[in-house]
């Protein structure tokens, strides 16, 4: 006898609202659909009522996890309409604050994996190494979300040579407990009971669907926007692209934590290599040209897009925003089925929704 499990809209381990209808045979998932809107803010309607200034402060807002990767992605389509170009030293800085961000946001996903199979001390020892991340932005930028580095023509803050210094030493202290997180998540057996060969998505259906980000690299699809389409400085940095074959709950683990020795070696890069010189164009209130231009950024979850609209007056005419959980929401049905109610929400937070940015 089929019976129909509901999953949400709230649910104890997933902070935002999405419903998951399961359909179910005993324990085991036969198929599921999946409903979001619970979230709406009308962002997008919004920007049409203010100036490029008052838009990043909004956009930054869409997500609180990547909030600086919102405001990166409006500012470059705005310099695009506008044939604006950022002076060096103001890329650096913006790559820098992304990586750090995409560091915060793969520590705090790994720690709510760990949470939610059970595994409550590698949760709190995960997020006891992310609190030095946080601590670097927030002596960076005065917050720990919300980072207001961005401005239209490059970076609002600086980075002194004693800041600099510190990040540095803050990658070399980060690296032995990265080392320690990976050894335990890639050896455990319980995050390997909980993990391996649950919730797998076939490379052929990611590609189907069109799942981004480490989501889609966790199923073999490789794929990153700052490898392959460079924009900001990236170009100018050395970095690999970890894909993994097996498309399970596991491989989604092992991409995030090998992701983040590989935006520790971009930050050094970058800090070791910062150009000197300007780091913005001047806080100005500028007019939006007419026209209109797609940015494309890698944000932690995957390629986060904005499209940006001018009428040749202060105020956007329309901005679009594309975000990942958009692409990767609709891979949850296929990753349910065949797998138990027990594993539902653990499979649903691995693709590391976020469902504020989905409803925006």
């Amino acid at each position: 006898m089929s019976y129909i499990v509901p999953i949400g809209p709230y649910h104890p381990a997933l902070e935002e609202p999405i419903h998951a209808r399961l359909i179910t045979e005993g324990e085991v998932i036969k198929d599921a659909e999946v409903f979001v809107g619970y979230n709406h803010r009308g962002i997008e309607k919004l920007a049409t009522e203010r100036n490029a200034i008052q838009t990043l402060v909004l956009v930054e807002r869409v997500c609180g996890i990547c909030s600086h990767s919102h405001a990166f992605t409006y500012a470059m389509a705005v310099e695009k309409i506008n044939g604006i170009e950022v002076p060096r030293r103001g890329d650096y800085i913006r790559v820098i604050t992304a990586e750090l961000e995409r560091l915060h946001s793969h520590f705090l996903w790994l720690g709510i994996a760990c949470h939610i199979i059970g595994h409550d001390s590698m949760f709190m020892h995960i997020w006891d190494e992310r609190e030095l991340v946080m601590d670097i932005l927030e002596k960076m930028t005065g917050n720990r979300v919300n980072y207001a580095m961005v401005t239209i023509g490059g970076s609002r803050r600086d980075i002194s040579d004693e800041l600099r210094r510190e990040i540095l030493d803050a990658c070399d202290k980060l690296k032995a407990p990265l080392d320690r997180i990976t050894e335990i998540a890639l050896t455990d057996k319980t995050i390997a009971m909980r993990t391996k060969g649950v919730g797998v998505l076939k490379k052929e259906d990611a590609l189907r669907l069109g799942a981004i980000g480490p989501h889609a690299r966790a199923s073999g699809v490789d794929v990153d926007v700052r490898r392959d389409a460079p924009y900001s400085a990236y170009g100018e940095f050395e970095f690999g692209v970890p894909v993994v074959e097996s498309g399970d709950v596991f491989a989604r683990v092992v991409v995030r934590a090998l992701e983040c020795y590989e935006s520790i070696k971009i930050i050094r890069q970058a800090l070791e290599n910062l150009p000197e010189g300007p780091i913005n164009l001047g806080n100005k209130l500028i007019k939006i040209k007419e026209g209109q231009a797609v940015a494309r950024h890698e944000a932690p979850r995957g390629q986060l897009s904005h499209m940006v609209v001018g009428n040749g007056t202060l105020n956007n005419h329309r901005v679009s925003v594309h975000v990942p959980s958009f692409k990767n929401t609709p891979t949850i049905p296929f990753m349910l089925r065949g797998n138990t109610v027990a594993d539902a929400g653990l499979i649903i937070a691995s693709i590391d929704p976020c469902f504020s940015c989905l409803d925006r």
